[in-house]
């Protein structure tokens, strides 16, 4: 049985067959199983036939476990890396419009510029921020531009890459472990 208290926040790098459906299935088996995706980012790789999606899930480790157990049953599924535990750059993107009255506008743009922000847009009330950082820096600025009166927040997710010189598999590698699990599937 899994003990809230344990819970955590995992980060999932799936590589998977870049086709129609693949999103539908995945996020359908995660909720089928109870369990819930806090962010979730899909793109292309330099493959335009693979794409990656990064996942962000609140679990213990037997949760998460059982989460990556069922993505790699799912033929579309070319990998499953759980970077929680490796090392790793994560990051998040966020807009933030916040209110932007005369009295306040210096200090919400010293905000900006400590966080190394950009503002992507600007109204005689208000301000919209940009920001990009590890999920406490984002959390940091709202804290800060919460007093000035936050309008909207439109956030990214997580996107996360494992340090250093790991890379994906070679698509033809990914191809024969596909064809063998297709192959087994229909055995």
């Amino acid at each position: 049985m899994t003990d809230p208290k344990h819970y955590r926040k995992h980060i999932l790098s799936v590589l998977v067959e870049n086709h129609q459906g693949v999103l539908a299935k995945i996020a359908s088996l995660i909720a089928a199983k109870g369990y819930n995706i806090d962010s979730l980012s899909v793109a292309e790789t330099l493959d335009p036939s693979v794409s990656r999606m990064t996942l962000s899930l609140q679990g213990d480790e037997w949760v998460i476990e059982q989460a990556v157990k069922q993505l790699h049953r799912l033929i579309d599924v070319i990998k499953v890396t759980d970077l929680t535990d490796e090392e790793h750059i994560g990051r998040e993107m966020v807009f933030v419009r916040v209110n932007a009255e005369p009295a306040n506008r210096a200090e919400i743009l010293r905000i900006n510029e400590i966080f190394r922000g950009r503002i992507v847009d600007v109204t005689p009330t208000s301000y919209t921020l940009e920001l990009t950082g590890e999920e406490k820096k984002i959390g940091a600025v709202l804290e800060l531009l919460q007093p000035f009166g936050i309008q909207e927040i439109v956030r990214s997710g997580t996107l996360a890459i494992a340090r250093g010189s790991k890379s994906l598999p070679r698509r033809d590698e990914a191809r024969t472990r596909m064809a063998g699990r297709k192959q087994a599937t229909a055995d």
